[in-house]
């Protein structure tokens, strides 16, 4: 058995290499800034999603796929492949939406909860810490290999649509979004980043 002084030299020596060789970022606690600033270095991204939604009234969830396009620091673009084509485009503060020939266009300043649900993965996607505490509580899990990020709304009116919104990812890509409705319906999104040609 080795004696507790040359144990505690040993532990001590690999902890002083461990420090030394380690880089800042893996030292520094892992925080909200820190992924807000990672999460802020993706200008433009194009990922494929799958989609499954549980709905109460419903015996099996519903799934969709498509494609997600983002250009930062408010263009969102989803493009729903199945099971029927459907395109949503929010630039800035409008929002269109596309159903075969159907058109609707909406100010988003008009409707405040919709705004503030979006808000809260453009600002993710964006990094902007100040946009989603506007109307979240924010609170991390993880680490930045494997991270969660959740978010509370502050505002009654919200959180008597969305009860939270867990935004899951690694590094600076973000893998998933769950959204839990007041209700009880909840979706599902899978977000797997395209390799740009």
């Amino acid at each position: 058995m080795m004696h507790p002084v040359r144990l505690f030299r040993l532990a001590s020596l690999a902890l002083g290499l461990l420090l030394a060789t380690a880089s800042p970022a893996v030292l520094a606690a892992w925080d909200i800034q820190q992924l807000m600033d990672a999460l802020a270095q993706n200008r433009s991204s194009q990922a494929s999603f799958v989609e499954k939604k549980t709905i109460a009234m419903l015996e099996r969830p519903v799934e969709s796929s498509g494609e997600l396009f983002y250009t930062a620091p408010n263009h969102l673009e989803k493009r729903t492949l199945k099971p029927k084509p459907e395109s949503m485009v929010i630039d800035g503060g409008d929002l269109l939406i596309e159903r075969g020939r159907q058109k609707h266009r909406l100010q988003l300043q008009a409707y405040p909860e919709l705004a503030a649900f979006i808000d809260s993965i453009r600002g993710t996607l964006a990094g902007d810490r100040q946009a989603l505490e506007r109307n979240y509580q924010l609170s991390l899990e993880g680490t930045p290999e494997r991270w969660a990020l959740q978010l509370l709304p502050r505002d009654d009116k919200m959180l008597a649509v969305v009860q939270r919104i867990r935004i899951a990812g690694a590094r600076d890509q973000v893998r998933s979004i769950e959204i839990t409705q007041a209700d009880g319906d909840s979706s599902l999104m899978s977000i797997e980043k395209l390799v740009m040609p």
